[in-house]
């Protein structure tokens, strides 16, 4: 599902968001991983990975090709494992909120129970043994943070380890690929804000942002909210769609900075 969902986003975009129904339908037809699979429930399956389409009378619509910014739901994330490598490790915890528009206005934390926490783990995150002894299973929580989810822009410091990680326990879980739209606060942070690393502990001591717990998936998730807030203050005026801005995220530095620079002037 993967090189599908990527190609459809790709082609998506190309085409300006907007593709005619038989034109995507033949894009699926083309990108199929196995003939078993017919047109319909791949598109079924699409939607339900939150690819942000919309179907409109005879027209595909990418969302966020369209949407401002202003009004993108973004589901900051973090999570905590017990190891680094997805086919070895497993999620320990999950914490994330939904911001809009400069408010919270959702939120979901829980832990996953764990047999092994090795103790190193437990040193870095606080967390302990006990903690996930009660613990709904993954196969419980996952799905409950996929609903929570649903297509909103997935957001993380780091994103492509959060994403990967809870993606791949996604597919392992039955649940299908993670399919949402992606924005690293970074690569955001690296291109708006000015400071000599943009790890999330050094940001938020020099950022003045102080949340006092580090290492913990929500405390992590609120502290990334306010770099994505901060950032978004200093992006150029032509980023105006969710999309832009996920692309702003990926210019080079140097001319993404000039674009910040010139804004101010």
């Amino acid at each position: 599902m993967r090189p599908l969902i990527d190609n459809i986003v790709a082609a998506m975009k190309k085409s300006g968001g907007r593709m005619e129904i038989d034109r995507f339908r033949e894009l699926i037809l083309k990108t199929r991983d196995s003939l078993f699979e017919d047109v319909d429930t791949l598109m079924e399956l699409v939607i339900a990975s939150g690819v942000p389409i919309d179907i409109e009378g005879d027209e595909v619509l990418l969302k966020t090709s369209f949407r401002p910014w202003q009004e993108e739901v973004f589901c900051v994330v973090d999570i905590e494992t017990n190891g680094s490598q997805p086919m070895r490790s497993q999620i320990i915890e999950i914490g994330a909120l939904k911001w809009k528009n400069g408010e919270i206005i959702d939120r979901f934390e829980s832990f996953a129970a764990c047999s092994y926490l090795p103790y190193q783990i437990s040193e870095i995150t606080g967390i302990n043994p006990e903690d996930l002894e009660d613990a709904p299973p993954l196969s419980k929580m996952l799905p409950e943070f996929k609903a929570f989810l649903g297509d909103a822009l997935f957001v993380a410091h780091n994103v492509s380890f959060d994403y990967n990680f809870i993606s791949h326990s996604f597919e392992r879980f039955g649940l299908g690929v993670l399919g949402n739209r992606k924005l690293c606060t970074i690569e955001l942070a690296r291109r708006t804000i000015e400071a000599e690393r943009y790890g999330l502990g050094h940001l938020n001591i020099v950022l003045d942002i102080n949340t006092l717990v580090h290492h913990r998936a929500y405390a992590d998730a609120v502290t990334a909210a306010k770099v994505l807030e901060i950032g978004l203050k200093n992006i150029p005026n032509d980023v105006t769609t969710t999309e832009s801005l996920i692309d702003f995220t990926k210019i080079p530095v140097k001319k993404a900075k000039k674009l910040t620079q010139d804004k101010s002037k």
